[in-house]
């Protein structure tokens, strides 16, 4: 039985002073949550939430990462340094990294790569534009961006990572795909991968990411292919994000 998991993506949000009302908000509530639960937070703020979170049942991680492993290049992070704030999480891919920033299938493989080089979980997101969506081609873009890890990484690399769907269009919009529409993509992964691996299929966690809130987490969540959130606006209050890790 695969175990819910629920991440937070901070997303470029956050202070000192706002980060510990709001994990302080969130250990305060885990009592009942049953699903696995972490947040995604910003660089600078990684000390910060590992002093505050270690021992507690709240994981935590990191929202990008370089592909390189060091070097002289200004600005970029490298996935040894997120271990050393004992990052359990890092995210790929995400629609944000490819649309602004221009970052390809194949540097989000490399950047996967990276991450579980260093023992860490990659979130490796994929989902279509609502162009893609129209065009009927979704199918293909998320069958796209999971062949270039699978090319590079081997499908049994799965098994150490976490997928996360998250149709662009749904994205800070306030627009959700419905359950049915969901679970007909997440239903699409899993099968695309126990073609080629049952057991790794089986085990795969794959996240809802599009406008997941506390008034559709329970149908969402319910649905037999969906097994989780990566949460975006509804990470940053405390009682939306407790509402949707306990739907969980």
């Amino acid at each position: 039985m695969r175990r819910k998991l629920v991440a937070g993506n901070w997303k470029m949000h956050g202070s000192l002073s706002e980060n510990e009302a709001l994990l302080s908000g969130l250990l305060a509530g885990m009592a009942d949550v049953k699903a696995g639960v972490a947040v995604c937070v910003p660089f600078p703020y990684l000390a910060q939430v590992q002093s505050r979170l270690q021992g507690t049942p709240i994981a935590w991680g990191a929202q990008n990462v370089s592909q390189e492993a060091k070097g002289a290049f200004t600005g970029e992070v490298c996935a040894s340094m997120l271990k050393d704030f004992s990052c359990a999480y890092v995210i790929v891919g995400h629609s944000e990294r490819r649309a602004i920033y221009g970052e390809t299938d194949g540097l989000v493989a490399d950047k996967f790569a990276a991450v579980q080089a260093a023992g860490m979980t990659p979130i490796f997101c994929v989902g279509e534009t609502l162009a893609e969506r129209e065009a009927g081609v979704t199918q293909d873009v998320v069958s796209r961006q999971m062949d270039a890890v699978i090319a590079k990484c081997g499908v049994a690399s799965l098994a150490r990572a976490v997928v996360a769907y998250e149709p662009v269009w749904a994205i800070g919009t306030g627009v959700t795909a419905s359950p049915e529409q969901a679970q007909a993509v997440h239903a699409f992964i899993r099968a695309k991968v126990r073609a080629l691996d049952a057991g790794v299929a089986e085990g795969l966690v794959i996240q809802y990411g599009g406008s997941m809130k506390p008034n559709n987490a329970v149908e969402l969540l319910g649905q037999p292919d969906i097994d989780g959130g990566l949460i975006g606006g509804a990470a940053l209050n405390v009682d939306d994000f407790l509402a949707i890790c306990r739907a969980g």
